[in-house]
């Protein structure tokens, strides 16, 4: 096979040839052209729609963004910053990291005007509170250390003069116990046939309760007066105790003496 090389000089076939390839080519191009430009017009101008698209959304949401940013902003000055602070260099290269908030904002917000002072008189503190006279008093004297009780000067012991007092309001935490309540229980020796008698027991707010007249009643009064709920006064008697009593107990001690009360709030309502 001889290349072109060594050929240069090609026949008049294989020019013929070539230049009626060349001719089909642009007859094809010529064919193509309409259908393949009208095509990648076509993609072209969907590309360029579905790019509008996302430039439009960006854009909402940069701005919906801003607005989120410029509403937390304010939030914060309004919880953080009032009017009259002053921020620090500090407080500034801080604020600086925080999104939606610049150093010109922080530098305005900072300039703003102090508040002036109010004009009110402020009224004289009426002075320490007097503890209750009819709480009872407990004395606790104190006593100086061994040091004290000697004189710095003589050596002689020292002599009590008199006492400086100071009261605090104090409290005795409760103290629970069990009560246990002992019957007498009687007979004649003569007459046996009379049988035994016993003391009789006090009215109870619950027959054969575990628990007595007083613990139902601190419970009532802790829920209602004291707004303490049923659970966490369960919890308590069973740190201070060590007795497990339940929510729904307490719920039924509750629940009787509701029942019991049903005839106050009856004569109650039916007075004119």
């Amino acid at each position: 096979m001889v290349s072109e090389a060594a050929n240069p000089n090609p026949s008049p076939v294989s020019t013929a040839a070539t230049s009626s390839e060349l001719e089909l080519i642009e007859q094809l191009k010529r064919q193509l052209a309409g259908p393949v430009f009208a095509a990648v017009s076509d993609q072209f101008s969907h590309l360029q729609n579905t790019v509008i698209s996302y430039q439009n959304k960006l854009q909402y949401a940069e701005l919906k963004i801003r607005v989120l940013e410029e509403r937390l902003r304010l939030v914060r000055i309004a919880k953080y910053g009032p009017g009259s602070e002053k921020f620090s260099d500090a407080q500034l290269e801080l604020l600086e990291l925080e999104p939606g908030v610049s150093s010109a904002e922080v530098q305005a917000e900072s300039a703003r005007p102090a508040v002036q002072p109010s004009t009110k008189t402020k009224c004289k503190h009426p002075g320490r509170q007097q503890l209750p006279a009819d709480l009872p008093r407990v004395e606790r004297v104190l006593s100086c250390t061994p040091e004290q009780c000697v004189c710095q000067g003589c050596g002689k012991q020292t002599v009590v003069i008199g006492h400086e007092e100071s009261s605090q309001l104090d409290v005795e935490p409760a103290k629970y116990f069990v009560l246990v309540s002992k019957r007498e229980k009687r007979a004649c020796k003569t007459c046996e046939e009379r049988g035994v008698v016993s003391a009789p027991l006090p009215p109870r707010i619950i027959e054969k309760c575990l628990a007595s007249d007083q613990i139902v009643i601190d419970t009532v009064v802790s829920k209602y007066c004291d707004h303490l709920p049923l659970y966490r006064q369960s919890a308590m008697l069973e740190r201070d105790t060590g007795l497990e009593l339940s929510r729904a107990t307490l719920d039924g001690w509750v629940l009787k003496v509701g029942e019991l009360l049903i005839p106050m709030v009856s004569a109650t309502w039916s007075r004119p």
